[in-house]
């Protein structure tokens, strides 16, 4: 059974004090979902908010409290967030984790896939792709040659990726929850701004004819 979902590195939560999180898993990674408790999405937001915020350098002060860190995410540029695609193989047990510098807003570039390009996948680890006749074969880290790739039938693609569309739209209404709690002046304003910035609720495109 092949399983796809997005998650959050969460190395960058240590030491976080604007609002309660969780304890952070063995191995940093929070998959992103409608079931996680609201520690968890506490997490998730300091992450998120965290990533993209100014550090304070420039003249440009540091969020003293998390309204303020909140309010900075939802007037940023843009939104970046650690982490990406995590896919799993339950029948051979092998995992591919998402690379280092691909990041979760670039989540449909998956989606090209199914069209038999290569998307960069991030690096540290180094997905690689091959495309062979109608399965897509993913070899987890391309840097590593020992260990078994992950064969995705390429018309399951549009399946996983709405899987892990709608975790990401439960998501959203778990921010929203989250944020009446936090910030309600914005909570809103910060849905709105992660829907747009990390692309989750725009319809994909239906490769299945």
């Amino acid at each position: 059974m092949l399983i796809m979902d997005a998650v959050l590195e969460t190395y960058g939560a240590t030491g976080f004090t604007l609002w309660p999180i969780a304890e952070p898993s063995v191995d940093r990674l929070l998959p992103l979902s409608g079931q996680l408790s609201p520690r968890q999405v506490g997490t998730a937001m300091a992450i998120l908010t965290d990533y993209d915020k100014e550090d304070g350098e420039g003249g440009v002060p540091a969020p003293e409290n998390g309204a303020e860190q909140i309010r900075a995410l939802v007037t940023a540029e843009c939104v970046a967030a650690p982490g990406g695609l995590r896919i799993r193989d339950t029948a051979t047990g092998v995992t591919a984790l998402p690379g280092c510098c691909f990041g979760l807003e670039n989540w449909r570039d998956w989606l090209v896939l199914a069209d038999g390009e290569r998307p960069w996948l991030g690096h540290d680890p180094t997905p690689r792709v091959e495309h062979v006749g109608e399965t897509i074969r993913l070899w987890p880290d391309a840097d590593r040659t020992e260990g078994l790739p992950i064969d995705i039938p390429r018309a399951r693609l549009p399946d996983l990726l709405g899987s892990v569309q709608e975790e990401l739209v439960a998501f959203l209404a778990s921010v929203g929850r989250w944020a009446e709690q936090c910030a309600p002046p914005v909570a809103a304003a910060l849905v709105g701004k992660l829907d747009e910035g990390l692309v989750i609720s725009a319809p994909l495109p239906d490769s299945r004819g």
